[in-house]
């Protein structure tokens, strides 16, 4: 009998899970919130030893044993975030965790603060996401527009201006009657309309 047939060496790799891309990015975001919530716990537990120390002047950090994970949130708030975490779209999913993490990083929140970081953290993306999409969607809308409307270049309008000759009836036109009309110096082009 041979190594190979021990190990399974010769079996197709299993399938990649048939989940849609939605639920792994609900699953994953749902798996950063519990890491970042167990590393708040843990600091906080440092945070308090240190106190203690400070305080008593004695470690006895050494002798204390502390619960796994003793913090969790409601099933409410979990239902509500991974409803949000739901309006991201894969693509996004990388970026919202590495806000998450500088988020987390840089308010050294306790373990209770952790969700609502992270709500923050979701809504600003999920803003961000809807602000794209309107503006993909008003391109959109300028680029039809645009291929439509071409009416508007081939407009001929029976004003046009001519900036040197004046057809312009005057106050005083029985005085310009007999005379020549003028080239005009202004800078000012006249509007004339087409008979």
């Amino acid at each position: 009998m041979s190594l190979a047939s021990w190990f399974r060496w010769n079996e197709p790799p299993s399938r990649i899970s048939q989940r849609s891309p939605t639920e792994m990015v609900v699953e994953t975001l749902m798996m950063e919130l519990s890491w970042q919530i167990k590393q708040a716990e843990k600091q906080q537990r440092e945070r308090e030893n240190e106190y203690r120390k400070i305080k008593t002047g004695v470690d006895y950090g050494w002798l204390v044993s502390y619960p796994k994970h003793s913090y969790d949130i409601s099933p409410g708030e979990r239902l509500q975030l991974e409803d949000m975490c739901t309006k991201i779209h894969p693509s996004y999913c990388g970026p919202v965790i590495v806000r998450f993490r500088q988020v987390v990083a840089e308010y050294e929140p306790e373990a209770q603060e952790v969700s609502r970081l992270f709500r923050s953290v979701l809504q600003e993306a999920a803003d961000k996401i809807k602000e794209e999409e309107e503006a993909k969607k008003l391109a959109r809308q300028w680029n039809t527009k645009n291929r439509t409307s071409l009416s508007l270049a081939t407009f001929k309008s029976r004003s046009r201006i001519s900036p040197f000759i004046s057809d312009i009836k005057t106050i005083s036109e029985d005085v310009e009657r007999g005379t020549q009309p003028t080239r005009r110096v202004w800078s000012m082009p006249e509007f004339r309309s087409t008979k």
